[in-house]
């Protein structure tokens, strides 16, 4: 997940987006006199990052009154983060893509929560922060959608042995909300939906085997 002080530079810069012809058609386009600046290098883990627009060519930083502006689309493959552009709203979009509000955009328990890339990493594919539980147990996933919620898409995978007796409760009421006997890991990434509409929170439980873990991404996973 990019760093809260690089997302707040780069939500300043759409006029640097470069990710389609509606990026400069905004009424609220102002001139600007400013500079390339051909002596700043990036950067990114030590190593100098050459910055490249979406047809690969080089391009430069732009400095303005003291600032120095980078182009988006170029900071985010430096970063190897996807980047897209939303036309109709108007607006940069940085990261996975997901159709509701991402998991971790709640209160959600830190238990199992986890940003180290040796647990975030699941079939070759970095999720960035995940719910990582690799030991013998029963393990509780506490998440808050605050009613503000109808479903849950909950993606989860189990590691090297079965998860089972897999619940989802209302954490208040203890209803249950979705259960099913068994997870297995030729399922891969399985995606569970359920409805939660005016649950404040939700109480995720399962029996993990001797040998065998858990693994949810948070991006991947969402309310909607």
């Amino acid at each position: 997940m990019l760093s809260k002080k690089l997302v707040a530079t780069v939500a300043g810069l759409s006029l640097l987006v470069g990710v389609g012809s509606g990026v400069y058609a905004g009424a609220n386009m102002q001139e600007i006199k400013a500079y390339l600046n051909g002596d700043l290098k990036i950067r990114v883990n030590g190593t100098v990052a050459q910055l490249n627009d979406a047809k690969g060519s080089a391009i430069l930083p732009i400095t303005y009154n003291d600032t120095t502006y980078l182009p988006v689309r170029a900071v985010a493959n430096a970063l190897q983060v996807a980047v897209g552009f939303d036309e109709e709203k108007q607006e940069v979009l940085l990261g996975e893509k997901v159709n509701g509000t991402p998991l971790n955009a709640e209160n959600f328990d830190n238990y199992t929560y986890t940003k180290d890339p040796a647990q975030t990493t699941y079939n070759n594919k970095n999720y960035k922060e995940a719910y990582y539980y690799h030991e013998s147990g029963a393990p509780t996933l506490i998440i808050t959608p605050n009613k503000k919620y109808q479903t849950l898409h909950l993606k989860i995978a189990a590691i090297d042995k079965d998860l089972t007796k897999f619940e989802i409760r209302d954490n208040d009421t203890f209803a249950l909300l979705k259960t099913i006997e068994t997870i297995s890991p030729s399922e891969g990434l399985k995606e569970i939906v359920v409805d939660i509409g005016n649950i404040e929170t939700l109480a995720i439980s399962m029996q993990v085997k001797d040998g065998g873990g858990l693994f949810v991404p948070l991006i991947d996973s969402y309310y909607k």
